[in-house]
């Protein structure tokens, strides 16, 4: 095979990797409930004010972790509200976040190791769907420097292949879904206080999959909204208050 050819296979190869199909998925009527996402953002600008009164913030320096394809901008409200709680919140500064790469969590530390300059205190991880992936393995990559992590619709438990976006994350990231570039354990608990974020109604992702069993996070919190609500619906951003909240007792 040319040099040509061999470098296109091998492009291709992750991309297009087969895998069994999963047992049990979302409902499609559940997946095209997510096209409500321009509804959850306008409910969330009329309730902004409201909602960063309602949660309590205490300084604590917090990092947003985007989710597949995501940007800074779309983690946009959840970063505003969490702000004007009292929180000192940060974007995570890769831009789009086209899947992990084999140097992601040493870039996440060099960005963790940058907020911790001004008090040394550990930061907390706030990730969305894939990001919540980065937070949970960064997590027990560098334990001393995280306060703690909440995954938002993330599937960090049973099949990696019961959603309705692996096939999207291995035509953009390269890599088959159940081997990432980097060292991971999933299932594996972070070794600090670790809350799930999940939702009935998420459409994504399955259910089961992003709440977790016993022994794979410290608490669950069931919220009322789809995945793409997560960081848009004012459910989604009162539930990751709470989960803030929570973490001071676990």
């Amino acid at each position: 095979m040319s040099p040509y050819a061999q470098s296109v296979s091998t492009f291709w190869k992750g991309r297009f990797a087969p895998g069994q199909r999963a047992a049990t998925l979302p409902t499609v009527q559940q997946l095209i409930g997510n096209l409500s996402l321009p509804y959850d953002l306008a409910r969330t600008k009329a309730q902004a004010d409201m909602l960063a009164t309602q949660i309590r913030g205490d300084g604590r320096s917090v990092l947003l972790i985007p989710g597949l394809l995501a940007s800074e901008q779309r983690m946009g409200w959840l970063r505003d509200i969490l702000g004007r709680a009292g929180f000192d919140v940060h974007d995570w500064g890769m831009g789009r976040n086209f899947g992990p790469k084999a140097d992601s969590l040493d870039r996440i530390d060099r960005r963790v190791d940058e907020i911790r300059q001004a008090t040394g205190a550990p930061v907390t991880l706030v990730g969305w769907s894939l990001g919540g992936l980065y937070a949970r393995e960064y997590a027990k990559f560098a334990p001393t420097k995280v306060g703690g992590v909440v995954t938002m619709g993330t599937p960090f438990s049973g099949d990696p292949r019961a959603n309705h976006a692996w096939r999207l994350y291995q035509l953009v990231s390269g890599f088959p879904v159940d081997r990432p570039p980097f060292p991971c354990a999933r299932e594996e608990k972070p070794p600090v206080p670790t809350v799930a974020l999940w939702s009935r109604r998420d459409g994504v992702i399955l259910p089961e999959c992003a709440k977790g069993r016993t022994g794979e996070r410290d608490a669950a919190i069931e919220v009322d909204c789809t995945h793409m609500g997560f960081a848009a619906a004012p459910e989604g951003i009162a539930a990751v208050g709470r989960a803030l909240d929570l973490m001071r007792t676990l």
